[in-house]
């Protein structure tokens, strides 16, 4: 095993977090070298179902049940056959499926990581949510406020295109916007009927990473509404590191990107107390190697991230180096859904829409924004949308031709998605009985979701008919799933950031408390997880980590 010549910077991963960490920090001057797991996917070439017809896609896009519970247990409803070719086997590359608890994880396989095939809700977070936990003492504090973000998600907005509309609203701060994708004639009409019987709740549109202008200096055309999304887009029109990010790298002639390159644990000096290397192992010859930097960027994926650094530890220990105060591996959270409210909207038969927008519309959070009488803490929002549904087909031939090319009534669905409290037991350890076939411990999960989630989920479906009702529809109905962390893709904490080293592994800036030169800015980092989808505030705090650590080198101090 031999060390090989140093990079100023090496970044872990290359999702929506590392892709923007390697722009960065190659934007700044920086010598970078990013390494991946998965195979290589170049923009435009590598997507293999773009574009193509259900006929055209094996089973017709429809993945056999047995093949999901064999090789994709961690994915279960997510995967098809049309995006499968980005995910990780899960057979081939497993993790503990034998812990008490059910957990799924969902693991891409490939350069650009979920960026490729994430649902591109994009929302800042609220000034609320960084002060919630101190506010309830619940957790640890965050060791910062949203106007220390604020300006960061301003410049990760113009570069990435939002598209979406100004409301004004403190719970649910603006970004910088993109025109949005309109309403449709259903939806406008349940915006209006829905607001005016509950004065203070909103249906908006969609605040969505899919570009509704050209960005001709990035070689991206606006969306082109297919509703393909997770396929891989040609276009460029959504955000993933392959059209966005990587290009900008790459365009500055300081990057090296390995694919195919799994990292074991980080080398490290506890005198130092300093990361000293990476340990790499190449994926198709077993090759093993510790790459030198002066500065490690670790976005992995907020599981992908604690793994590593679970396994980052003395020789013939069980315990991390990073792992000193106990918080390593404590406090993941996932948001819970699986709560589904719909109902038929009478009337304007006479319209149907054209096209196939990426996302509809948003009821944000109403719940706990001020003091109320409620059963549990934090809140929820819906995200759904408006259309008409194709008829079931009946009888044969001529009659049943025709009959399918009438469209049924306009009916309205969402969905809620709520926030999971920081419980310090909830947590991800090594099973050092089971590795994989690199000799890896595999991560084991014992993450649950608890009483004020259950509860916030049933007056989520409550308020969802209610609602519903209220406004004028029909036929309402809802339907409930059985909740399991890790199925809404959106795993988070692990390797929190805090104010006081005993009780975080990282401070403000994301830096590991135990290593100057290391940063962790993938989900991993997050001590409390809002109702909102988290990618953008992911990318926000990268390029704000990206920025303090190339100061931070240049004065020495790293």
């Amino acid at each position: 095993m031999a060390a090989t010549d140093r990079f100023d910077a090496i970044v872990i991963g290359s999702g929506v977090s590392g892709g923007w960490a390697a722009k960065e920090l190659t934007e700044k001057g920086l010598r970078v070298l990013m390494v991946d797991r998965g195979r290589m996917v170049e923009h435009g070439e590598d997507y293999p179902y773009d574009g193509k017809p259900a006929f055209e896609i094996p089973a017709r896009n429809r993945m056999p049940a047995a093949f999901v519970k064999s090789d994709y247990q961690g994915l279960n409803f997510w995967v098809q056959p049309a995006n499968q070719p980005f995910f990780t086997n899960d057979r081939l590359n497993p993790y503990d499926f034998d812990a008490p608890n059910p957990f799924r994880w969902v693991r891409p396989g490939v350069v650009g990581g979920k960026s490729l095939t994430w649902g591109r809700w994009s929302f800042r977070w609220a000034p609320s949510d960084f002060e919630a936990n101190k506010r309830e003492g619940i957790g640890t504090d965050w060791p910062i406020r949203y106007d220390d973000v604020a300006p960061w998600y301003s410049y990760v907005e113009k570069y990435i295109g939002v598209s979406g509309g100004r409301e004004n609203l403190d719970y649910l701060p603006d970004s910088e916007f993109m025109p949005p994708f309109p309403m449709n004639v259903a939806e406008t009409w349940l915006k209006e009927r829905l607001e005016t019987e509950f004065p203070g709740r909103k249906l908006i549109n969609a605040r969505l990473s899919n570009i509704t202008e050209d960005k001709p200096e990035q070689n991206r055309s606006r969306c082109q509404k297919r509703a393909q999304c997770d396929r891989g887009c040609s276009f460029g029109a959504y955000f993933s590191t392959q059209a966005v990010t990587l290009p900008a790298a790459r365009a500055t002639g300081r990057l090296t990107l390995r694919s195919d390159t799994w990292v074991t644990n980080l080398e490290y000096d506890p005198a130092r107390k300093r990361v000293t290397g990476v340990r790499l192992v190449d994926a198709n010859t077993g090759r093993a190697e510790v790459v030198e930097a002066r500065l490690v960027f670790l976005c992995a994926s907020a599981m992908g991230s604690v793994h590593v650094l679970l396994n980052s530890r003395p020789e013939g220990s069980e315990r991390s180096y990073f792992h000193s105060n106990g918080a390593l591996g404590s406090a993941v959270m996932d948001h819970i859904f699986k709560v589904n409210i719909s109902g038929d909207i009478p009337g304007m038969t006479e319209f149907v829409e054209y096209g196939r927008r990426p996302g509809g519309v948003y009821v944000p959070r109403f719940r706990n924004l001020a003091a109320e009488d409620l059963p549990f803490k934090r809140g929820y929002g819906y995200q759904g949308g408006a259309g008409r549904r194709q008829p079931v087909p009946e009888g044969f031939g001529e009659s049943m031709k025709h009959g399918m090319r009438r469209y049924g009534p306009w009916r309205f669905n969402m969905g809620a998605f709520g926030e999971c409290l920081p419980y310090e037991d909830n947590r991800v350890m090594l099973n050092f009985g089971k590795t994989d076939s690199r000799g890896m411990p595999l991560l084991r999960f014992d993450v649950t979701f608890r009483d004020n989630e259950i509860r916030m989920m049933d007056d989520a479906q409550a308020q969802g008919e209610l609602m519903l009702r209220q406004a004028g529809l029909t036929n309402v109905t809802s339907s409930r799933g059985t909740h399991i962390p890790g199925e809404a893709i959106h795993e988070m904490g692990g390797a929190r950031m805090g104010r006081d080293p005993k009780t975080s592994v990282l401070n403000g800036w994301n830096q590991a408390h135990d290593a100057a030169n290391l940063f962790i800015t993938d989900g991993a980092q997050m001590a409390s997880v809002s109702c909102v989808n988290p990618s953008l505030t992911f990318m926000a705090m990268t390029a704000r980590a990206t920025d303090y650590a190339v100061k931070q080198m240049k004065a020495g101090t790293i």
